[in-house]
């Protein structure tokens, strides 16, 4: 049985191709943007972490069910994941009230409180707040983490299905489908009345088992299995979702993500997912 461990880098030095290949045995090949090792045994995570750590750059073994070939979904969380802010603790700064709801919003990641009631919490914060503020976020503050275009074009190069699934708004996924060319997206609907948010979110929460349920509704539709899909996202919301996918994914996540998954970006941008599906 082999093995590949991915490493994430552009270029190794003799000294740390040394070092790598000292304690992981193998065939070291690069390829654009990083390199694979190929080795009969498997790797423990501690020795991938210390390795992690000693160089600043990812690396990652692949669990030896996943096949690069045969992906057919990548699903990945919005905030702090495909794009670099969490909307809500912005739309709160429209407000002047961003600590306080940064605050909530970190304590969920974390998975320290409930995240439906915490999302409701956070939402009433923002009654009264004009609606158009919400474009103003999006124009202003949304952007697209490191190596997005790069994992993207990627995706639609191999026929790989996208979904956008989010405990933020549809106000935002639905711009984001539009623009980068998402083929499904599921997040919740803040209420507007007379042009100004009521402090209330429509219809049920999209929290983890919202999550979790359109990865598998997506594999019916699509006639493929859960192990071909590729999962990430960064936060305790994220977990029953990345725990049904074949190849799990934490994007600069938080600690209890990052032990339930499968590999883990810290130092990567999203490029990362390409060198998994070994573009």
């Amino acid at each position: 049985m082999s093995y590949t461990t991915i490493i994430h880098a552009s270029s190794l030095t003799n000294d740390e191709e040394k070092q790598i290949t000292g304690k992981i045995s193998g065939e070291l090949i690069q390829r654009e943007g990083y390199y694979r090792l190929i080795h009969s045994g498997k790797v423990e995570r501690a020795m991938l972490e210390q390795l992690r750590v000693q160089f600043d750059f990812d690396l990652n073994c692949l669990p030896e069910s996943f096949n690069p070939e045969e992906v057919g979904l990548l699903i990945t969380d919005m905030d702090s994941t495909l794009i670099a802010i969490e909307c809500i603790d912005e739309i709160a700064d429209m407000q002047g009230i961003k600590a306080e709801v940064s605050e909530i919003t970190e304590a969920a990641m974390r998975g320290e409180l409930d995240f439906a009631a915490s999302l409701k919490k956070r939402v009433a914060l923002l009654a009264g707040l004009p609606a158009d503020q919400l474009q103003r976020v999006y124009d202003e503050r949304l952007r697209l983490n490191p190596g997005a275009d790069k994992m993207l074009a990627g995706l639609k190069q191999k026929g790989i299905k996208t979904a956008l699934v989010s405990g933020g708004f549809t106000f935002f996924t639905n711009q984001l489908k539009g623009e980068i060319g998402l083929d499904y997206t599921l997040a919740n609907t803040l209420e507007i009345e007379n042009g100004k948010l009521t402090g209330r979110v429509s219809g049920d929460i999209v929290g983890a088992e919202a999550k979790a349920a359109l990865l598998q509704s997506l594999c019916k539709e699509l006639g493929i299995t859960t192990n071909q899909v590729i999962a990430m996202g960064d936060g305790a919301n994220d977990l029953l979702m990345l725990e049904k996918a074949g190849l799990s994914v934490a994007y600069h996540a938080k600690p209890a993500v990052r032990e339930a998954t499968s590999v883990a970006f810290d130092h990567s941008g999203l490029e990362g997912v390409c060198h998994l599906l070994q573009l």
